[in-house]
């Protein structure tokens, strides 16, 4: 029995992954904090974009095509480089956002988020 990529071995190969699969990650706590790595090699830090809003965090990596593989020289005879626009989002709960740090290197990407102390977090509901 033969895989499926080797009789639909084309262009729209793409189509059928998974977008998270492109946006591999480990997420872990480690004493008061979250850490994110992500894995993202092909992208500059400039193409990389991490927001966060009500514990809710957002990674997206956006990777234009460029004009010049355009040209009317080149003719590919097999194009499997991708450009376009991926994201990945995950809920982390009451997270101190004003003290989110992020780094890239070696297409990697790694985030640390410190989790909000929980004794402020939390608040007492008044019965009427």
């Amino acid at each position: 029995m033969l895989p499926r990529r080797f009789y639909f071995d084309t262009d729209l190969d793409h189509f059928f992954e998974e977008e998270s699969a492109k946006m591999k990650c480990d997420i872990y706590q480690k004493d008061n904090t979250y850490h994110v790595e992500m894995d993202l090699p092909g992208f500059s830090k400039n193409e990389i974009r991490i927001e966060c809003n009500k514990g809710n965090l957002v990674v997206t990596a956006e990777k234009e095509n460029n004009a010049e593989d355009h040209s009317d020289d080149k003719k590919y005879i097999r194009r499997e480089r991708i450009y376009g626009k991926y994201s990945r989002s995950f809920y982390l709960g009451d997270i101190n956002e004003d003290a989110i740090d992020a780094e890239y290197t070696n297409g990697t990407l790694h985030i640390i988020i410190p989790k909000m102390d929980e004794e402020k977090s939390k608040r007492q509901i008044d019965i009427r």
